[in-house]
């Protein structure tokens, strides 16, 4: 049981890693990154903020030494960070389409790397 729980855990804080903080890190300061945040009625500031922020909560989520509280705030940050998105998206975008399923995918992976993490620590 706790073997199926760490792999579960290891997956889904590995995707999030990857699309949170690999990917953001390589792609923030694009045209189409700029685009995207202006789109969807956040000032041009905003995006670079929530790079750098997305990149130190992908890194804390990765580290197998981090625990605690500052993992919390981490898991907090992405929490809010999927739900706004998701809000932001459904309301421009419209409630069905790619960037708000994408965004809800997120909290189902989201889910999966908090909730396994919580039992393989009890």
């Amino acid at each position: 049981m706790i073997r199926n729980l760490k792999i579960t855990y290891w997956i889904s804080t590995s995707i999030i890693f990857l699309f949170e903080g690999v990917l953001v890190a390589l792609t923030s300061h694009t045209e189409m990154a700029i685009d995207g945040i202006s789109r969807l009625g956040y000032p041009y500031y905003f995006g670079p903020h929530l790079a750098i922020m997305k990149v130190i909560g992908s890194l804390i989520l990765i580290a197998p030494f981090v625990k605690g509280r500052i993992k919390e705030w981490a898991y907090a940050g992405f929490f809010f960070d999927f739900l706004w998105a998701t809000i932001s998206h459904g309301f421009v975008d419209g409630w069905i389409n790619g960037e708000t399923l994408s965004m809800s995918m997120a909290f189902i992976v989201w889910g999966l790397s908090y909730f396994s993490y919580h039992k393989a620590i009890k």
